[in-house]
C-alpha cells in the first residue's frame, strides 16, 4: 500500500485528512508522523505538522504452514513432533490446545529440531507436529487474494444459513490489492442496516474471520450486499455534484452531514473533479463531515 502525506494544524487533524483520503477507518491505518506543529509569535501556527499514512499492511505467515494447513489432520501421524507430545496444539484440532497456541509460531523454546543449529522448528498449528527448514524467512508468503476471498465467502455463506436466507455470494479483484466478496439476492436489507451500519460491521466480522483462518491478510478485503454500496457510491457522487453547483452559485460553504471515511472519500474524490470547488474536512469521529466550498476559500 502506498504512503499519503497530509499536513494539518494539529497531528489529530493530519490524521483525520489522511483517513479521508484512504478512505479507512482509524483501526486500518497507521501513521508516521514527519513534522510537530510549531507555534510562532503570540501563539501564531508557525509550522504546521506533517504526517503520513498508508491503509496498514498485515504480516505474512510461514508458507509451510498453508500447505500443512490445507492438506488436513487426518494426513497426519499422530506424535511425529519434536518434543510436542503428540497433543493438538490447533484450533482446528479435535482435542485441546497442548502446550503450544496453535498459530504458526515459533516452538524454539526447549523443542530439538533435530537438526542441531541449523534447523528451526515452527509449529503446523495441528496435532502438535513441528516442521523444520534451514530457511525459514525465504518460505514466508502471505495469502493470495482469491485464498481470502474464497475464506470470506465460506464465511458469508455462513452467516447467510445462519440467519436462514437466500443469496449468492461470489467475488471479484477489483485491482491487485483490493477484493471485493459481494452478496446477492432478496430481501437482504437485514444483512445491510440503517445506512449500512450492520453492513459495516459485518465487514469488519468478516476481516477478522480471514485474518484468524489464514494467519495474516496481505489486500483490502470489501464486503458488499445486494450492491448496496455501488449504489450508495452513485447516489453520494450525484448529491455531492449537486451541492457543489449550489455551492458555486452562491459562494457559500456547504457543510454536510457527518460520513464515515470511505463516504467521505467519495465526496471528496466527485467534488475534486469540479472546477471552482474544493473540500475539507472538520470535526473528530464519529462526528467528522465534509465541507464543500469555493475554490480559493476557507471555511466560515
Amino acid at each position: 500500500m502506498q504512503w499519503v502525506e497530509v499536513t494539518g494544524r494539529t497531528v489529530e487533524e493530519a490524521k483525520e485528512a489522511a483517513l479521508d483520503q484512504l478512505g479507512v477507518d482509524e483501526h486500518d491505518a497507521e501513521f508516521e508522523v514527519l513534522e510537530e506543529p510549531k507555534s510562532g509569535l503570540f501563539g501564531r501556527l508557525r509550522t504546521e505538522a506533517r504526517v503520513r499514512a498508508r491503509v496498514v499492511p498485515t504480516a505474512p505467515r510461514p508458507k509451510v504452514e498453508r500447505r500443512e494447513r490445507r492438506k488436513g489432520s487426518r494426513e497426519r501421524r499422530p506424535g511425529s513432533s519434536a518434543g510436542g507430545g503428540g497433543q493438538p496444539g490447533g484450533r482446528g484440532g479435535s482435542g485441546g490446545r497442548g502446550e503450544r497456541s496453535g498459530r504458526g509460531e515459533r516452538s524454539g523454546r526447549g523443542e530439538p529440531s533435530g537438526r542441531g543449529e541449523q534447523g528451526e522448528a515452527r509449529s503446523s498449528g495441528r496435532k502438535g507436529q513441528a516442521v523444520t527448514t534451514e530457511n525459514a524467512e525465504a518460505q514466508v508468503e502471505p495469502p493470495s487474494l482469491a485464498e481470502e476471498a474464497a475464506s470470506a465467502k465460506e464465511f458469508l455463506e455462513g452467516l447467510l444459513s445462519s440467519f436462514e436466507l437466500t443469496g449468492e455470494v461470489g467475488s471479484e479483484e477489483l485491482d491487485e490489492e483490493t477484493v471485493e466478496v459481494a452478496v446477492t439476492g432478496d430481501d437482504l436489507g437485514l444483512l445491510i442496516g440503517p445506512k449500512g451500519q450492520t453492513l459495516t460491521a459485518i465487514q469488519d466480522l468478516t476481516r477478522t474471520v480471514v485474518q484468524r483462518k489464514l494467519g495474516a491478510r496481505s489486500g483490502r478485503l470489501l464486503v458488499d450486499v445486494a450492491e448496496y454500496r455501488k449504489a450508495r457510491r452513485a447516489a453520494l457522487e450525484r448529491f455531492a455534484t449537486g451541492v457543489a453547483d449550489k455551492v458555486k452559485e452562491a459562494g457559500r460553504p456547504t457543510a454536510l452531514e457527518p460520513m464515515s471515511p470511505a463516504d467521505r472519500k467519495v465526496v471528496h474524490d466527485t467534488v475534486n473533479g469540479i472546477d471552482g470547488v474544493t473540500t475539507t474536512s472538520e470535526g473528530e469521529e464519529p462526528n467528522r463531515r465534509v465541507v464543500i466550498m469555493p475554490e480559493g476559500q476557507g471555511t466560515a
